[in-house]
Order: C-alpha cells, then sequence, then structure tokens
C-alpha cells in the first residue's frame, strides 16, 4: 500500500515535456490513511454564496467547485482567467487513481498537451488540506510550476500539505476550492478502467472523460 501511495504522489506531476525527477512524499506521507477520509469542509470565514462557483459540464455528469479566493487568491484567479477563456473545453481527465485522485485540465482528447500560461506561485502554505472532495494545483518538482491543471482529491490525502519550504517535497500542492455539488460524479470517474495510453505511462481512462465545458455560475 505505501508503495502504491508514493507512486501515486509522483503522477501529481503535469508530465510537461521532458523527464522529471519524481519527488518522494515528507516523512508523515505514510501516516495518511485514505479509509478514514471525509469531506472537507468549507473554511470558517467563507460567507455562504460568496464565493466565485465553476461547473465542470463533463460526460459523466456535472461538477460544481466552489473557489476561496480568501485563502488561494493567485490559484483562484489563475482558474477562474482559464476557465473564462475557454481552455477547459473539451480537455479530459488524463490522470485517474482511484484512492487517492482525480487529475484534468492539461490534454485534449487525443492526449495533445495543451500550451498554458506562465506557472503561478504555490499557495499550499494557506491553511487548507487535501482532504476529500477538495481541488488543488497540480505541478512538477518545482513548487511553484502550475499552470492549468488540477486534481480532485478523492480520499484525505493530507501528506499533500504544505510542510515547509525547504524543498518541491515539502512545500505541498495548493488547495484553492471544494466540490459542492457531483461527488457522485468524480465516483463514477475514480472507478473507470485505465492504461497507459500516447505520452502518459499509466492511469489514462480507456473511455475518455471529457470537460465538455467549464463555467463560472456564481458570482459574475
Amino acid at each position: 500500500m505505501l508503495k502504491h501511495h508514493l507512486l501515486a504522489f509522483a503522477l501529481l506531476l503535469p508530465l510537461a515535456a521532458g523527464a522529471q525527477t519524481q519527488p518522494k512524499p515528507a516523512a508523515k506521507a505514510a501516516e495518511a490513511k485514505p479509509a478514514a477520509a471525509k469531506v472537507a469542509e468549507a473554511p470558517a470565514d467563507a460567507a455562504k454564496g460568496a464565493n466565485p462557483q465553476v461547473v465542470l459540464h463533463t460526460s459523466m455528469g456535472d461538477i460544481t467547485i466552489e473557489l476561496y479566493p480568501d485563502k488561494a487568491p493567485k490559484s483562484v484567479e489563475n482558474f477562474l482567467q482559464y476557465t473564462k477563456d475557454g481552455f477547459y473545453n473539451g480537455t479530459v481527465f488524463h490522470r485517474v487513481i482511484n484512492g487517492f485522485m482525480v487529475q484534468g485540465g492539461g490534454f485534449t482528447k487525443d492526449l495533445t498537451q495543451k500550451r498554458t500560461r506562465p506557472a503561478i506561485q504555490n499557495e499550499a502554505n494557506n491553511g487548507l488540506s487535501n482532504l476529500k472532495g477538495t481541488v488543488a494545483m497540480a505541478r512538477t518538482n518545482d513548487p511553484h510550476s502550475a499552470t492549468a491543471q488540477f486534481f480532485i482529491n478523492i480520499v484525505d490525502n493530507k501528506r499533500l500539505d504544505y510542510v515547509s519550504d525547504q524543498s518541491g517535497m515539502t512545500y505541498g500542492y495548493a488547495v484553492f476550492g471544494k466540490i459542492t455539488s457531483g461527488m457522485d460524479v468524480v465516483d463514477k470517474i475514480k472507478a473507470v478502467e485505465t492504461s497507459a495510453q500516447g505520452p502518459l505511462p499509466g492511469d489514462v481512462p480507456k473511455v475518455a472523460i471529457t470537460i465538455d465545458k467549464a463555467e463560472v455560475v456564481a458570482p459574475q
């Protein structure tokens, strides 16, 4: 099980062109117990209905994400801009690991990686944890390399949380939102059959799961 989790941690990398040195989690990583996962609570200071929301209209159903600009302003602004630009339309969930997370936002249906804007600052040190149902930015070993790709935690993944600025392994993955509707859709996605396809070494759904459209629904 630990070997699987170490591999899964490394697979959060967006897989940019060229080989990447894959990180290992901090020593606390082995303490994570997915079986005890609970859906994450919204930040206590988030006014109900005041935060922006984005709906991902996928080929398996709709997923609504509430964003937390008070906790992760750069990540939220980045995600909203990609959404408004139509960047996510026609992309796929290209990496699905049951018991860990589902990742998307960077590849087209034919598994061509899309060109992105410059990377953003990592906001993992914002008090939010990678709990079940939260949404976070994917990145490479460089902690400040996140662009468009994101992942949905399908169990509690506290080993992905910020520990320190020491290295890419300890910096963590920035949570910037939470699923408020559509976890049943995520549950369907996590259960699909996967394999190696195109440039990706594994965990690609055999039948493409597309984000047909992503749109901001509130506030405008």
